[in-house]
């Protein structure tokens, strides 16, 4: 049976500032993304029964966007619909975790490899997402903390060169950044050692060491794996 657990209450969200000659953001697409951000932060934790009254208030919408919104993150696989009730947070499931893990280490391998000898440009980046990284574990932010771990790592994709596996790692973003907040939140000593992690795969790029940069890639991610099962349970 889902879950009755009630939402976080929120203030009614307020329409997002637009850029010079882009639309604002219709009704269900601010559904849709407040949605998506509690659940990526979690706000609303899996097993959570959101309801179109409490949705439609949050964000200060009438019931038919929030319907809109609800059916596309659906299709998205973060909520299922239960009609007459609700919508399910859907808990991160044990397959989900190996499935992603499985491909990050399929193409991060792999990339890892193709970015070494590392130009000046990423290693430059992958320094400024580390300190980056460092503000958001100071000020106690999961959320960007997660945001800032996972480009890190996507840096080393892009500079790989292969378009066609950069956006099959794009398409993993929401589940891994919401894995990410999960595992921190249930070990709040995984930040710190993620940053150390994180500086031993530069250290091998900056050295030009494709061997050893993959090594501590696949260390990173079994340990990220482990903790990932145990945060699910």
């Amino acid at each position: 049976m889902p879950s009755t657990a009630p939402a976080t209450p929120l203030t009614p969200a307020a329409p997002p500032a637009t850029a010079a000659g882009r639309a604002p953001a219709t009704a269900a697409e601010r559904v849709y993304q407040h949605i998506k951000q509690g659940v990526l932060d979690r706000r609303y934790e899996g097993g959570t029964l959101l309801t179109e009254g409490e949705l439609a208030e949050a964000v200060g919408v009438s019931r038919t966007p929030v319907r809109e919104g609800l059916l596309r993150l659906e299709t998205e696989g973060l909520i299922k619909l239960y009609p007459k009730k609700g919508a399910l947070v859907l808990p991160v499931s044990a397959q989900e975790i190996a499935d992603v893990v499985e491909t990050r280490l399929l193409v991060e391998e792999f990339t890892v490899h193709r970015a070494v000898p590392a130009p000046p440009a990423l290693v430059g980046r992958l320094e400024e997402l580390l300190r980056e990284q460092e503000r958001h574990a100071a000020d106690g932010d999961l959320a960007a903390f997660a945001v800032a771990d996972r480009c890190f790592h996507a840096e080393i994709v892009r500079h790989a060169g292969n378009q066609i596996l950069s956006r099959l790692y794009d398409q993993l973003r929401d589940r891994q950044l919401r894995m990410g907040v999960a595992v921190m939140h249930a070990r709040p000593d995984r930040v710190a050692q993620n940053l150390a992690e994180h500086r031993e795969i530069l250290l091998a790029l900056r050295a030009g060491d494709a061997e050893r940069a993959a090594a501590c890639v696949r260390a990173h991610l079994g340990r990220v794996s482990g903790l990932m099962r145990g945060a699910s349970a």
